[in-house]
């Protein structure tokens, strides 16, 4: 018998079970069990998925920083319907670009972050240049006092997702970023949805001992679309349930670059993220041991060509942001709150 299926053997809420035994220091979790999709898949669980290439042009693809469709390794999970793992789609040295946005660009106001709910907005104006000083040297000697991009928990885009209600709404709105747009549609042709519209989006940021508990995300007014999950920087064990909360889960690694969607029946299972983990040797430093290129400029003007949302990252910001991954994990949800011709109820 596994050790994962012998803290499960009671059978009492076996999902809380195994959130507590990924989560726990003293002694360390036994991994053996944990899925990880970056190398050979052996477990009877994983099928390999035939994702959709001619949904992609392969400029279109490169444009947000993937790679073809068709070099794309996706995976399900027999008994989770609907549900797609996509082992890092990203083009080398295109992530740090991604990195970028969700810690200097996305916290930028009139977005919405946790540091807003008890600083002024003048103090929370501009994260980023408040936070560069302490993080431009890793390698010195830290303050006891964070920088705010170290304090920072969660950013909410588009429609703002409300903590206190969980519920969206029309009035708290702000426009939901473009690159990020693409990406997060670029994603789900490959994936068959031809109709996704990226409408909110919800940045975790976890440190070495975050974890993210038990949790459904219904929030959304419409379930039939599905919800894009991106990882970056450190690792994490991701543990996907059942309808019920007490399900077993089943536990997999998210490395840096890696995506999930969760759509139909997988769409509103319970999950959550028990333990932050350090990345594996060499994994990190292959995909982003240099800042990006500029963009590839030719043929930008030929029709059949998609021009590159992306752009280079400067020696400075990419120090900044290698400063705060070597010890933390970003989590990107975007979700699609409304379905066609639906609007929000009148309060």
């Amino acid at each position: 018998m596994s050790k994962m299926a012998a803290v499960m053997e009671s059978g009492e809420d076996a999902f809380k079970q195994l959130f507590k035994f990924y989560k726990r220091r003293k002694p360390p979790p036994d991994f053996s069990d944990v899925i990880d999709f970056s190398g050979k898949v052996c477990t009877g669980k994983v099928d390999p998925i035939q994702l959709s290439p001619r949904a992609v042009s392969d400029a279109a693809a490169s444009s947000v920083g993937l790679r073809p469709v068709r070099d794309w390794r996706a995976f399900g999970l027999q008994g989770f319907p609907g549900f797609i793992f996509i082992s890092n789609p990203f083009q080398r040295g295109s992530q740090p670009f991604w990195i970028r946005q969700c810690l200097k660009t996305y916290p930028q106001k009139p977005n919405v972050c946790n540091l807003d709910m008890h600083m002024s907005p003048c103090d929370t104006k501009d994260i980023w240049e408040r936070s560069v000083h302490s993080l431009s040297s890793p390698s010195a000697p830290r303050r006891h006092e964070k920088s705010l991009l170290e304090r920072l928990r969660w950013v909410t885009l588009g429609y703002h997702y409300n903590w206190d209600t969980k519920l969206y709404s029309a009035d708290n709105y702000t426009p939901f970023p473009a690159d990020l747009q693409s990406l997060s549609q670029q994603i789900t042709l490959g994936c068959g949805f031809s109709d996704f519209r990226p409408q909110a989006g919800i940045l975790n940021y976890y440190r070495s001992d975050s974890s993210l508990g038990i949790h459904v995300d219904e929030s959304e007014l419409d379930h039939s679309r599905p919800l894009l999950s991106f990882c970056f920087g450190q690792s994490a064990v991701f543990l996907l349930g059942g309808k019920q909360r007490q399900d077993p889960p089943t536990a997999m690694f998210m490395h840096s670059g890696d995506v999930m969607v969760m759509s139909g029946q997988s769409r509103l299972l319970y999950h959550a993220v028990p333990r932050i983990v350090p990345s594996p040797p060499g994994l990190l430093t292959s995909e982003l041991q240099n800042p990006p290129s500029p963009p590839n400029q030719q043929n930008q003007n030929t029709p059949t060509e998609k021009s590159s949302v992306l752009e280079p990252v400067s020696e400075r910001d990419w120090t900044v942001c290698l400063g705060y991954i070597q010890s933390s994990r970003i989590n990107v949800t975007v979700r699609q709150v409304l379905g066609a011709e639906q609007n929000f109820p009148h309060s």
